[in-house]
């Protein structure tokens, strides 16, 4: 059966999502907003490097700067996919605790301090934050839930449940061997836990900007009836996109412990804000289709630098969230300039 044609005026994800674009394949990976956001935060990096060069341009600072947004990228690179299906999740900050939580415990169930026991913690991280996740995309996807009620919905249910295994305390008993190792640990003067990001970056920026499955992604969110209806099991689909954001989730828990020894429970209530507002500074539109990974990266790492340059040149830290709010609010509103461009 052949592919309805698209008229002139109808968005590219009408036609047939299989069908090779050669040249968009690299705009997927590098084009589009990333390029300019990544010239603010080199901006951004000159001028702290400039006002305070002994204490902001060293080593050390450049570590601390790339841990601190270690878990967040994470969080961002999932909150991607879905944003581009022009969907949304508010869950991934609790799934996070969440999966945090079952992981310290059943570390401590099973008891030791050895790589065994770790990576069954890193099996139940990623097992807890994919059940959350598939629980959403079920709703979203086949119940036909709004995305926004049904994470919102998720995000009091993975937290709440998170206190009732705990009782409201932090577990902090977990293996010494996974905060020494993973926790505080380097290669060659990098952390692991940067490494574990920047690895999630590389994997599914080539997935999102290279494959099929990215293809679709990005097709979805342009425009879903028009997949639906080339054959595309859009549903599936995006199961497997809220999947994967709760799978990271699982992961940025299971990374956070590591960091910190504990559950930190109460810790991550703007988690979620925070990845949703990395992605959209990177560039990705809040309305589907448009985005990229390189863009999150760079959307991540903006808040970063600019709380942690505030807080060496002395100026009070809570105007970094002034500052990031500012940002938000201008790349959406540049997101909406394209948008009309494009549509005239």
């Amino acid at each position: 059966m052949s592919t309805p044609t698209a008229p002139p005026d109808e968005p590219v994800a009408a036609q047939d999502p299989t069908d090779e674009a050669p040249p968009t394949r690299w705009q997927r990976l590098m084009a589009g907003s990333s390029t300019q956001i990544g010239l603010i935060l080199g901006a951004l990096i000159l001028i702290f490097a400039i006002l305070q060069p002994a204490e902001f341009f060293d080593v050390p600072n450049a570590r601390n700067i790339a841990t601190d947004a270690a878990v967040l990228l994470v969080l961002a690179v999932g909150s991607t996919y879905v944003i581009i299906t022009a969907g949304i999740d508010l869950s991934i900050g609790s799934v996070l605790v969440f999966a945090g939580v079952v992981s310290a415990k059943v570390m401590n169930a099973v008891g030791g301090n050895n790589w065994g026991v770790i990576l069954i913690g890193l099996a139940v991280a990623l097992l807890g934050g994919l059940a959350w996740g598939l629980l959403n995309g079920f709703l979203v996807a086949k119940a036909k839930i709004p995305a926004f009620i049904v994470t919102l919905g998720t995000l009091g249910m993975a937290l709440g449940a998170a206190y009732l295994i705990t009782g409201g305390v932090d577990e902090r008993e977990v293996p010494f061997k996974l905060v020494a190792n993973i926790g505080i640990g380097r290669v060659i003067g990098i952390p692991y836990l940067v490494l574990i990001s920047i690895a999630v970056a590389i994997v599914f920026g080539i997935v999102l900007a290279q494959t099929r499955f990215g293809r679709y992604t990005y097709a979805v969110g342009s425009n879903e009836e028009a997949v639906r209806r080339a054959g595309v099991n859009v549903d599936r689909h995006l199961i497997k996109i809220y999947a994967l954001a709760g799978t990271l989730s699982g992961l940025g828990g299971f990374m956070n412990l590591a960091r910190f020894g504990t559950t930190t429970i109460g810790g991550h209530a703007t988690d979620n804000l925070n990845a949703i507002a990395a992605v959209v500074i990177g560039g990705t539109s809040l309305f589907g289709g448009i985005g990229t990974i390189l863009g999150t990266v760079f959307g991540t790492f903006i808040p970063v630098v600019l709380q942690n340059g505030f807080v060496i040149v002395g100026v009070q830290a809570f105007w970094q969230q002034v500052a990031v709010g500012a940002v938000l609010i201008v790349a959406v509103y540049l997101d909406q300039v394209r948008r009309a461009r494009r549509a005239q």
